[in-house]
């Protein structure tokens, strides 16, 4: 998915789409944002963890041929095809991903989960780095239609580990979540006072994503290649990220997250702010290197922040349904955002997203004391 979602677009950035165009591609994580819509049918039709694993097999084996078959399509011929393969590819890995979670929690005793997650996010931030750093640079080398190859096969030695694991028939009978209804879902939004929360995770990356989804077009108009495009940005600026959740966390638990939110979003301000001055240089290499760290930094840390608040904000054995509801309206900003910093940045250059940015990142900064005012926030210890 990493590969798709920021690869893609520096290759079509070479070949002159437009930055419109290059912003509508974040439309393919749509699957990601509205899984939650068939997790009842996985759940529905998996008692234990044998029926789980059937499920992770099936939709990775389809993942990895929908991925063979993009290798045989060419980007420029075949643009609006890729696109709807990328789509049902995503569907698949969405599915992958409901059934994983559900593994997980049955194989995984209670001690055990914290060190999971935290697997998980170690996880997650290696294959960014792959898909976004290490794979641009092998595209470099071998093109297109042999890296999709590549990816296909990966995907495919990754499904090693689970088929030898010798899950016993662990029943799914007693998952806090496994009869929760869409109304409940729904009563999620109904908490009193809930709405100022529900804002705060709307906006809180507002002034990062925009920065985030264009900064690979952004160096290839300033001439970087592919090859130096992937190390900065997707080796160098993920590693840092990494890096950066160390500290967020000791920050989270010195301050609290009503003390520290202020401090992530001043550090998100700052990055926009610096992309900002970057457009007044003459773009030197040693600024570009800055720039990507503290973005990406900023990024990380506010990764860190929204994770730890949304796990403050469930309710007692909905746990797993209001964190990934969280997580979902988080991430249906960012599409948003994603998508309109093409349209702007078209529009009103770099420059003016920046600029923009920075705006969202300052109205963030004057609406957190609002958010907080009221008694929300108070019936969850140590927030």
């Amino acid at each position: 998915m990493s590969f798709f979602s920021t690869v893609v677009p520096v290759i079509m950035r070479m070949e002159n789409y437009s930055l419109e165009s290059i912003g509508y591609l974040q439309l393919i994580k749509l699957p990601w944002i509205i899984k939650f819509l068939w997790a009842p049918l996985v759940d529905k039709t998996s008692s234990n963890t044998r029926q789980y694993r059937r499920w992770i097999l099936a939709s990775e084996i389809f993942y990895a041929i929908v991925i063979f078959s993009i290798g045989f399509m060419d980007l420029k011929i075949n643009f609006t095809a890729i696109i709807i393969f990328m789509i049902i590819a995503f569907l698949a890995s969405a599915t992958q991903d409901i059934a994983t979670d559900a593994f997980a929690i049955l194989i995984l005793k209670e001690r055990e989960r914290s060190l999971g997650n935290s697997m998980q996010t170690a996880g997650s931030f290696i294959g960014t780095l792959m898909g976004s750093g290490v794979l641009l640079i092998i595209y470099y080398y071998c093109g297109w239609k042999y890296l999709l190859f590549a990816l296909a096969a990966f995907v495919l030695v990754a499904l090693i580990p689970v088929s030898l694991y010798p899950a016993k028939n662990q029943s799914a009978s007693q998952k806090s979540g496994k009869n929760i209804s869409l109304l409940e879902f729904a009563m999620f939004f109904k908490q009193k006072k809930i709405g100022r929360h529900l804002i705060l995770l709307f906006i809180f990356y507002s002034g990062l994503i925009g920065i985030l989804t264009m900064i690979k077009p952004y160096m290839v108009d300033l001439g970087y290649n592919v090859k130096e495009i992937g190390f900065i940005s997707g080796i160098f600026g993920t590693a840092t990220g990494t890096l950066m959740t160390i500290p967020a966390g000791i920050i989270i638990r010195k301050k609290g997250l009503k003390k520290s939110i202020r401090a992530f979003q001043c550090f998100n301000l700052f990055s926009a702010c610096f992309f900002f001055f970057l457009t007044f240089t003459s773009h030197p290499l040693y600024l570009i290197y800055i720039g990507v760290a503290i973005l990406w930094g900023a990024y990380a840390m506010s990764s860190v922040f929204i994770f730890t608040l949304a796990m403050k904000i469930v309710r007692k054995g909905r746990e797993g349904t209001d964190f990934t509801i969280q997580i979902v309206i988080t991430h249906f900003s960012s599409l948003i955002i994603s998508v309109m910093s093409g349209k702007l940045a078209d529009a009103i250059t770099y420059r003016g997203l920046f600029v923009t940015e920075i705006l969202l990142c300052s109205l963030v900064l004057i609406l957190i004391p609002f958010i907080f005012k009221n008694n929300f926030y108070s019936r969850y210890a140590n927030t």
